[in-house]
């Protein structure tokens, strides 16, 4: 019984170490995305910058 335990322990701090990992790159995606679209946001009729989101 206290293998299955470790084994049930090994595999949550596994799936947590994988979630996590995940996050990170999901994280690092959104800023790129975030970034280009700051940069490559277009022009507006006046002449300025408009933004790329509707806030």
């Amino acid at each position: 019984m206290p293998w299955l335990i470790v084994l049930l322990l090994v595999l949550l701090l596994f799936g947590g170490g994988f979630v996590l990992e995940a996050l990170w790159w999901v994280a690092v995606i959104a800023l790129v995305v975030w970034a280009l679209g700051f940069v490559l946001r277009s022009t507006n009729s006046t002449g300025g910058r408009g933004t790329w989101y509707r806030w």
